[in-house]
């Protein structure tokens, strides 16, 4: 069984920061990198901030040097985390969080975790 569950969204000014937390249950999470996806309505889901489970990281170029993925792995389950700062209004969208795998690949999702950014 996979279960995924995003948390700590909201609605934030432009040039604010935010955390969210992923609890992802199920061994294929052990035992893959992990990404951090988004999406906006009218767009495909994109995915933002991948890291290993040797801990590298990477990021699109939209949000690099602003948001940090981190994770915890224990057994059965990742906590997967994104430091989100100097958010822009193009930051708005749905976040989740899965597997970085191919689309195909990615059955399960969360229920994902709105974050706003408006003045």
């Amino acid at each position: 069984q996979v279960h995924l569950q995003e948390s700590g969204g909201g609605l934030v000014q432009p040039g604010g920061s935010l955390r969210l937390s992923c609890a992802a249950s199920g061994a294929i999470f052990t035992f893959n990198d992990m990404g951090w996806y988004r999406r906006v309505p009218g767009k495909e889901r994109e995915l933002v901030a991948s890291i290993t489970t040797g801990g590298s990281t990477k990021y699109a170029d939209s949000v690099k040097g602003r948001f940090t993925i981190s994770r915890d792995n224990a057994k059965n389950t990742v906590s997967l985390y994104l430091q989100m700062n100097s958010l822009k209004t193009e930051d708005t969208a749905v976040y989740y969080c899965n597997a970085d795998l191919p689309a195909h690949l990615l059955g399960t999702w969360g229920q994902g975790t709105q974050v706003s950014v408006s003045s």
